[in-house]
């Protein structure tokens, strides 16, 4: 089985428990790729979308609603898994066919939920960014607290859906999904890279929540997953509305992760230290090291050049630099909780991250022995999701 199959293969059993896959199609998928290549993935995953998306449609024509709203979620699920493989640039026409099939079944599950749900674009510059407010159940239009969730490298606001939206609903929180620039639409078909300072993201995103009549502006949270787990206590360093952040893991940022990683890949500290500037030999010495697997080469030369901007190792280097939580941890003012698996290589560093926030804050590591180890706890999101309205609960309610 390809590693990197099997990790994205594992993402669908995450989204199981709240409608975005079935465990029994899941094994069946991933025995029809079998060793197979790229291509293999894609068709088969693909193929499943498109079957559920054709009963849907039937299933909607007869005027059975909910399975049709269940059957258009799968879709969406599967779709998103599908192009996964082939995500990165030179950017495969699969891939942005694809993502149009999966909003698409995304959007026609919300429209047949109770209440329907749409789509509406929040302002940023001269574009706007596709979000979703899934309201809290049974309190659909009153006043609730309001968990707005940002996604990281390669997810999109379906998978945020499935990851923690149902899970906010049903626990009493508005929801607001959003794709920020790098991501989802504005990426796949705008082409806008994804900026570091991702406090001018969240802002407008704050500024739209505001204005919505159902949501208690004292009580506004932020959550990021995966880059994400950078991206929200970077947001929220400097925009301090925000009564609670998580970050799941806690990520010092890119560039420190290859410093602090330097001695496995080979590196002298001093000359990881001195990144982007190194020389010649550490670089080569480096991209070496991060691209001599398909992981490596998938998520840094497919993936990163891509969303971060940079058509070789240098140049992503040096726009990956500005990510980083150097000399803003104390400027995080609101209550900040850090979770992170104890298997995640992304969640290493979560620890020490914790340290050195300065604000009422709170580590919680999940375990292989709980199914929740591994990256984002893909395996337990229900038990991730408890731990985080619980927790969110205790600080909102003060």
């Amino acid at each position: 089985m390809n590693p990197l199959h099997d990790e994205f293969g594992s993402f669908a059993l995450g989204f199981v428990p709240y409608g975005g896959a079935d465990v029994g199609q899941v094994e069946a998928l991933m025995k029809q790729v079998g060793d197979g290549d790229d291509d293999a993935f894609y068709e088969a995953w693909r193929g499943a979308g498109d079957r559920l998306f054709e009963q849907a449609k039937e299933a909607e024509g007869k005027g059975h609603a909910q399975s049709a709203r269940e059957s258009y979620l799968r879709a969406a699920g599967y779709f998103g898994i599908a192009y996964h493989p082939i995500y990165g640039k030179p950017v495969d026409p699969r891939l942005a066919e694809t993502f149009k099939l999966e909003i698409e079944a995304f959007d026609k599950a919300l429209a047949l939920g109770d209440p329907p749900i749409e789509s509406f674009g929040i302002p940023y510059g001269d574009t706007e960014m596709p979000g979703y407010l899934i309201p809290a159940k049974g309190n659909p239009d009153g006043k609730a607290p309001l968990l707005i969730s940002t996604n990281g490298y390669d997810a999109t606001v379906a998978g945020m859906y499935f990851g923690l939206g149902i899970a906010a609903a049903e626990h009493g929180y508005h929801c607001l999904l959003f794709d920020g620039p790098g991501q989802g639409k504005l990426l796949i078909e705008e082409g806008m890279t994804m900026p570091a300072d991702w406090e001018r993201v969240v802002t407008p995103v704050v500024d739209f929540a505001l204005g919505l009549d159902n949501v208690d502006p004292e009580r506004i949270a932020l959550t990021g997953w995966s880059l994400g787990g950078y991206l929200a206590p970077r947001a929220a360093s400097a925009e301090h509305r925000l009564a609670a952040c998580i970050a799941d893991p806690g990520l010092a940022g890119i560039m420190d992760g290859l410093k602090a990683r330097a001695a496995q890949f080979g590196v002298p500290q001093e000359q990881a230290d001195a990144l982007p500037e190194a020389d010649a030999e550490t670089l080569g010495k480096l991209e070496q090291a991060l691209t001599s697997n398909p992981a490596g080469q998938w998520s840094v030369v497919k993936r990163g050049y891509w969303v971060n901007g940079g058509d070789d190792f240098a140049s992503w280097l040096k726009a990956v630099a500005p990510y980083t939580m150097e000399g803003r941890y104390e400027s995080i003012q609101c209550p900040t909780l850090i979770t992170y698996g104890e298997n995640d290589p992304l969640g290493q560093g979560a620890p020490a991250f914790y340290e050195k926030l300065r604000c009422e804050k709170r580590l919680v590591k999940f375990t292989a022995d709980q199914g929740a180890g591994d990256h984002c706890e893909m395996l337990n999101r229900p038990l991730l999701n408890r731990v985080v309205f619980d927790w969110l609960d205790g600080v909102l309610d003060r």
